[in-house]
């Protein structure tokens, strides 16, 4: 099969496609002949490096797939042969078939292409442990979500809409603005011209937000403890500033705050079951009847690895970003 692989730390060059053996399916994994890949912000990381894989994972970047399970391991029995499936990698997803845990397998949502489908695992598993597992998102909540036109952001719209929550987009143009208000942002702030923590007390009735979303970390961080609501949880779930935070301790302790973590990729396979059992219980059947609309995707072939991650790192780049392997391109 054909894979890409990081031939060294760098930019976007370093990804080369290689010939790979098709891996063997273990005892309670299924194979996947991927028709797409999704592209994330880890995957970027990995390629810098500054994202190691877990001990046990494929070295080869791509976390989300989509595709046709076409054999299955031992023991592996939650997902037929010929199934259309998405389906969350640990690893190894920018190839042609990939071995994933059955639990980490969804069906595709009745109604999205593979191509679309392949956008959604990584950002739909990380937003529902953090979110409504960890943070217990729930009904007239106010979500201030920063990075809203992105992977982890416009999932984080989708899903606080599902929940009957209110979410306030964060974003940084006009263009990002309207993408989030499509995807069924309640209220919109742009953060190059607007002050972040007065308008989110304008439109909370001075309140602050209930559940916080950040991606960016550093000083973002800070302004989210003057943004938060009186026992308020704040996810910060990538670090994208790069810079160490200045916070104050006090408004942690004044207004009884939880601050998360997380990183997915490490966890267990049980714990990531967990996940998309919970997925499959509340968000998919939403995503089926067309409740909540699917992201904006712009599509590569596989080989053009290289190209996508580039296209990625620009400012103007919102939505998700799919490699399309020989499998998927007429999906």
């Amino acid at each position: 099969m054909t894979a890409i692989e990081i031939t060294a730390p760098g930019g976007p060059e370093v990804l080369r496609a290689t010939r790979f053996p098709v891996p063997v399916p273990a005892p309670g994994e299924v194979l996947v002949r991927v028709a797409g890949a999704g592209i994330n912000s880890p995957d970027l990381q990995q390629r810098r490096g500054r994202y190691d894989p877990p001990p046990g994972a494929s070295p080869l970047p791509g976390l989300e797939v989509s595709g046709e399970v076409v054999a299955c391991g031992a023991g592996a029995t939650r997902h037929a042969i010929g199934a259309r499936v998405v389906a969350l990698c640990n690893g190894g997803g920018y190839a042609e078939y990939v071995a994933v845990p059955e639990g980490q397998v969804l069906p595709l949502p009745r109604g999205l292409t593979l191509s679309t489908g392949a956008a959604l695992p990584e950002t739909y598993f990380t937003i529902q442990q953090t979110l409504v597992l960890r943070a217990g998102l729930a009904q007239g909540q106010t979500v201030l979500i920063h990075g809203a036109a992105g992977g982890l952001g416009g999932a984080a719209i989708c899903i606080a809409r599902v929940y009957g929550a209110n979410p306030i987009a964060v974003v940084s143009s006009a263009d990002k603005a309207a993408y989030a208000k499509s995807l069924g942002a309640w209220a919109v702030i742009d953060r190059s011209r607007e002050n972040l923590v007065e308008r989110v007390r304008a439109l909370t009735g001075n309140r602050g937000a209930d559940r916080i979303v950040d991606i960016v970390g550093g000083d973002t961080l800070a302004q989210n403890l003057e943004a938060a609501a009186v026992e308020a949880h704040i996810l910060l779930l990538a670090t994208l500033s790069g810079a160490p935070a200045d916070i104050n301790a006090s408004l942690i302790v004044g207004k009884r705050l939880t601050l998360h973590g997380s990183t997915l990729r490490p966890q267990p396979p049980a714990v990531k079951a967990a996940i998309a059992a919970s997925l499959a219980e509340t968000v998919w059947p939403a995503l089926a009847a067309g409740a909540i609309p699917t992201p904006h995707v712009a599509t590569f072939r596989l080989d053009e690895a290289a190209a996508a991650h580039t296209a990625m790192e620009q400012r103007t780049h919102y939505g998700k970003l799919v490699l399309l392997t020989r499998f998927g391109e007429t999906a």
